[in-house]
């Protein structure tokens, strides 16, 4: 099934995770776990609620959030002071011999960071902390996308079960029939035999599909880290889900991948500027006392220390830094063209599963039953042989099979767009 290695993985690091952090959104302030009630069959809006709180990559991107919050408080920090003692003229020669012409020194030293540099690394620090922020909401839109699409799979899923069900009831009616017209001389042994086949095999397919059920179950609960099926599964009568594309006139410009670009690219032009701040030298200030032992006076004394900025004026770093920036510019131009390319591409493909779906399930389907119906009952009464109702049987199964297909593309199609454009279940929190 879709993706299911990788829910094994997700599930197998939610230990290590646990009690850590909790994401709901990705701001830097940890939250408290959220319960869900299991015993109420799961729909697509709490699977994707689900997964955007307790997906392992959104806590692990949140607490990534959280550690760039704290680097942006300590860049803010002042250098702390340096304090000193130095003792000089002591166990010489003549008059310094011993220690009773030697002098003590206590100083204080603190360096001051010129061209705003504390101010400019604070700054450049909170952009990269919105950017880790932005990508955790990037992390948590594609997991919540992810779970929207493994619903849909595991929905689809129930459903050709139960297609599968039904084809094997009627196939056991219908090898109930030929039977009956065995025993009256009507038919041929040999086709209770070979309708006898096609029952167990339609029965064999039915158990194949409950398997593809569960796995289809596992999968999806592996995006929030749980190892086994920890809800209950989705009712047939909760199986509609919205396929309009209401409200895709355009991007939105909170799209998280947007906003990860434009995050970068400002993360990248305030690093700009706390490169060109490197151009200042730092100067360093000091200021002490000193005792003369053999006289028992002391003085004061004051220093400056500042750095020839001759050689280094970190030009090439600032220079670096620009291209990185100009760089992440065209990123987030590039980003939003493709954004928009994209929700063109998905509004044409659910044009395109809408009017096939509407196809199958108005024509096709309808036809495929009454063929059927009439091959079964002339069948029975003697007018058609059984090839012909086998044919007409199979057909109807690969109809409604193809039914559930075009049903799942459309709404995995219109999902796919509603988390472009922002439209529910993605808007805001679900709750």
């Amino acid at each position: 099934m879709r993706h299911l290695l990788c829910g094994a993985v997700t599930a197998l690091a939610l230990p290590v995770l646990a009690g850590a952090a909790y994401a709901q959104g990705c701001s830097p302030a940890p939250v408290g776990q959220r319960e869900y009630d299991q015993t109420l069959p799961l729909t697509l809006e709490r699977a994707v609620a689900r997964a955007g709180h307790a997906a392992p990559e959104i806590l692990i991107a949140a607490l990534e959030a959280r550690a760039a919050s704290a680097d942006a408080d300590q860049a803010g920090r002042w250098l702390n002071p340096a304090i000193s003692v130095d003792t000089e003229n002591f166990a010489g020669t003549g008059g310094l011999e011993g220690f009773d012409a030697y002098e003590t020194t206590l100083a204080l030293e603190q360096t001051f960071r010129l061209g705003g540099k504390r101010r400019l690394s604070e700054r450049a620090a909170r952009a990269e902390a919105a950017l880790a922020s932005a990508e955790c909401n990037v992390q948590r839109l594609e997991a919540q996308r992810l779970a929207g699409e493994l619903f849909l799979d595991l929905q689809a899923a129930i459903e050709m079960a139960d297609v599968a069900d039904a084809s094997a009831s009627l196939a056991e009616e219908f090898a109930n029939v030929v039977e009956r017209r065995v025993e009256a001389g009507a038919a041929a042994p040999p086709e209770l035999l070979r309708a006898k086949a096609e029952a167990a095999s339609l029965q064999a397919a039915a158990d194949a599909a409950r398997g593809n059920v569960e796995a289809a179950a596992i999968s999806l609960a592996s995006i929030w880290g749980s190892p086994d099926v920890d809800y209950v599964l989705p009712r047939p009568e909760n199986f509609d889900v919205a396929t309009d594309s209401t409200g895709s006139d355009g991007v939105r410009v909170t799209h998280p991948r947007l906003q990860a670009a434009q995050a970068s690219a400002d993360a990248r032009a305030a690093a700009t500027d706390r490169a060109r701040a490197g151009a200042w030298p730092d100067v360093t200030v000091s200021a002490g006392v000193r005792r003369f032992e053999d006289t028992g006076d002391s003085a004061f004394l004051a220093g400056i220390s500042l750095p020839l900025p001759v050689f280094d004026r970190n030009q090439d770093a600032t220079r670096a830094a620009r291209f990185r920036t100009e760089g992440a510019e065209l990123n987030a131009r590039a980003v939003e063209a493709r954004l928009r390319a994209e929700q063109a591409s998905l509004a044409a493909q659910v044009r395109a599963a809408k009017s096939r779906l509407q196809r199958l399930e108005g024509e096709a389907l309808p036809l495929a039953e009454g063929a059927y119906a009439s091959a079964a009952e002339g069948y029975r009464v003697g007018k058609f042989d059984l090839t012909a109702t086998l044919d007409a049987r199979r057909s109807l199964i690969e109809t409604r099979a193809a039914v559930i297909e075009a049903r799942l593309a459309l709404q995995t199609q219109t999902l796919r767009l509603r988390a472009l454009i922002g439209a529910a279940p993605f808007e805001g929190e679900i709750q």
